[in-house]
């Protein structure tokens, strides 16, 4: 049995790289991924995620994340396993003792959690939104040595 963590992240990832206009349709895609849930429980996830509803550029009412109206799909497929493994990161960027890492619509603040709760010596501290962290480095960590920190949370980040 999947947690429910990772069945309303696999909600995200599918609901962020696909145009899925009705709840059956959601329920399919989770069932394909391994999460066997009803109707009500799938209701309740998408009410808490705050997912709303907007149309697409082609005109069909299609699920949509909040602050995300103007929806962006991936353009590579990837099953929501394989984005779960990614913990959504997407790309770091490096700027004097700042760093910003890009993520998924809606993964910033949990990855950002997951980066403070390591208290890692190179990082002082995290500020996250929906998909964007800034990470305040100590004076004189390279960021070699803040990719090499991170890859223990992130297995990716060196790719």
């Amino acid at each position: 049995m999947k947690n429910k963590a990772n069945r309303l992240d696999a909600i995200k990832i599918i609901i962020s790289s696909q145009e899925i206009g009705n709840q059956e349709e959601l329920l399919r895609e989770l069932a394909g991924e391994g999460f066997d849930l009803t109707q009500a429980t799938l209701s309740r996830d998408l009410k808490q995620l705050k997912v709303a509803k907007a149309a697409s550029m082609n005109g069909n009412y299609v699920y949509v994340l909040p602050n995300n109206t103007m929806y962006k799909r991936m353009v590579t497929n990837h099953t929501a396993v394989e984005m779960l493994q990614q913990n959504g990161f997407v790309s770091i960027q490096f700027s004097g003792n700042m760093a910003v890492i890009k993520t998924r619509p809606g993964y910033a603040s949990s990855l950002a959690y997951d980066i403070d709760m390591k208290e890692l010596y190179e990082i002082i501290g995290t500020i996250a939104g929906d998909d964007t962290i800034l990470l305040i480095m100590r004076e004189g960590v390279s960021p070699e040595d803040l990719k090499d920190a991170l890859a223990v949370i992130i297995p990716n980040i060196g790719l």
